[in-house]
């Protein structure tokens, strides 16, 4: 075999193991983009899947340096620090709001050197993208021996790091995989839709009964006023599941009187009856 075909096949091998590394490299950004775009949202219920699609759509022009950015701080944050600040939620009191936030706390120690792996991490990538040729002399045996040595170190790097994110990102499957079991059990419904905490507070603005009445109220009211008769028969037939009793009310002019989102009103008929008139505030 010639010189000339053993330069070829060095840089052959050369190119096997930078390819593998790039090949690598951009598995470990797509899987930190999905982490950071998947791990908190917050907004509307009838609107998440939009804000979620909009999130990844944003992350993924992230170089991996952004990336890295947003990724510490975010989700890996310092537990000797200070906690972290809920996730907001923007919509309004009537509408059903979700906020989640998924984090892995660290000590300070391990928070400082996971910092520092990941720029050393986004170092190495900058290096193979934009510098690599500078740094070996591929026309030569011995260069391509170097460049290809350096390479394998670098594989073995990079593939430490993806495996670390991968059980950060297993660990955030099996947070968000129990989030929803809960949202779909009856704690969870109750919690999400009714707006009934498992402790048994209640959130009335946002509580099922309430949007229930201001349906009712919008779907039959005169001159801004509802009858509660009229409401509770609408009520029977478009959301039967929203009763007093669940929120711990014995009747509907309780419901009215403790949320405080409406204003109650008593009329006496032609009958002398006292008739029950609402609207909301």
């Amino acid at each position: 075999m010639d010189e000339h075909t053993d330069i070829a096949a060095a840089q052959w091998e050369v190119q096997r193991w930078l390819g593998r590394c790039v090949l690598v490299l951009q598995q470990y950004e797509g899987l930190m983009k999905s982490v950071i775009a998947h791990h908190e949202l917050s907004g509307p219920a009838s609107e998440l899947s939009r804000l979620k699609q909009t999130r990844v759509e944003a992350v993924a022009a992230n170089t991996l340096g952004q990336s890295v950015g947003k990724f510490v701080g975010s989700f890996l944050v310092n537990g000797d620090r200070a906690s972290v600040e809920p996730a907001i939620c923007s919509g309004t009191s009537d509408v059903v709001s979700i906020s989640f936030r998924i984090n892995v706390s660290m000590s300070e120690t391990d928070y400082v050197q996971t910092q520092a792996s990941l720029k050393e991490l986004v170092d190495l990538r900058n290096g193979l993208v934009h510098h690599f040729i500078e740094r070996f002399d591929l026309w030569s045996i011995e260069g391509c021996e170097k460049a290809r040595a350096y390479l394998q170190g670098v594989y073995a790097r990079i593939v430490e790091h993806f495996e670390q994110l991968r059980v950060f990102a297993g660990d955030m499957k099996e947070a968000v995989d129990q989030a929803i079991s809960f949202m779909q059990s009856d704690a969870g419904i109750d919690l999400f839709v009714n707006g009934i905490s498992p402790d048994g507070q209640i959130r009335w603005p946002t509580s099922g009964i309430v949007r229930a009445l201001r349906d009712a109220a919008h779907a039959l009211a005169i001159d801004g006023w509802t009858a509660l008769v009229a409401a509770k028969s609408w009520l029977a037939e478009h959301h039967p599941e929203q009763q007093p009793v669940k929120y711990r009310c014995r009747s509907w002019p309780q419901v009215l009187h403790e949320s405080r989102c409406f204003e109650l009103r008593y009329r006496i008929a032609e009958d002398g009856a006292r008739i029950a008139w609402f609207r909301p505030r």
